[in-house]
């Protein structure tokens, strides 16, 4: 079973974009992330419709 939210790292390697560059989307907004004290969170399943275009 995958894990349901990723780190910064586990998303970067779905995505195949750099830490840093995750790190400045969800700066800008541009990325779907949620916040868990300093951490920043992924959902698997919304990244995944975030790649598809389904989110913008």
């Amino acid at each position: 079973m995958d894990k349901v939210t990723l780190t910064v790292k586990e998303a970067s390697e779905m995505i195949g974009l750099s830490t840093a560059t995750i790190y400045n989307m969800c700066a800008s907004g541009q990325l779907p992330h949620t916040r868990a004290r300093s951490r920043i969170i992924f959902y698997r399943p919304t990244l995944e419709k975030w790649l598809a275009g389904e989110l913008l």
